[in-house]
């Protein structure tokens, strides 16, 4: 068990440390008002485009990981049951679809990935 003032000074840490995260966006990416670029607004412009890279193609990474990480452990517990046991196959894979489908309907990451886990438990609830 933590003391008190161990723990009061993990919640000062770690709350220093949130808060410059947050603060370290709004100071590297601030807007000079100068119109001629210097070499480190160059390399601020490049920073941007790749934060928009990142942004753009990180949650469908992150979903795929997921999605391959369920389907596989899934996967191997029916193969691996004795007799085979396809009660849990059944709402993962329409999980899996319903998510496909809001994501490419929606393009948003957020909605498909709460619709799909919706209907996973409610499936895994019904059966």
């Amino acid at each position: 068990m933590l003391s008190t003032n161990t723990a009061l000074f993990y919640i000062v840490v770690l709350g220093g440390v949130i808060f410059l995260c947050r603060l370290l966006p709004f100071v590297v990416f601030r807007e000079n008002g100068k119109k001629e670029q210097t070499g480190t607004e160059k390399k601020q412009n490049k920073i941007k485009t790749f934060l928009g890279f990142v942004e753009a193609t990180v949650p469908a990474v992150a979903m795929t990981v997921l999605a391959v990480n369920a389907l596989a452990l899934q996967s191997k517990e029916v193969l691996t049951s004795p007799p085979p046991n396809l009660t849990g196959i059944v709402p993962l894979g329409s999980a899996a679809i319903v998510t496909a489908v809001l994501h490419l309907w929606k393009r948003n990451a957020l909605v498909s990935i709460f619709g799909g886990t919706a209907l996973y438990m409610f499936l895994m609830a019904c059966i």
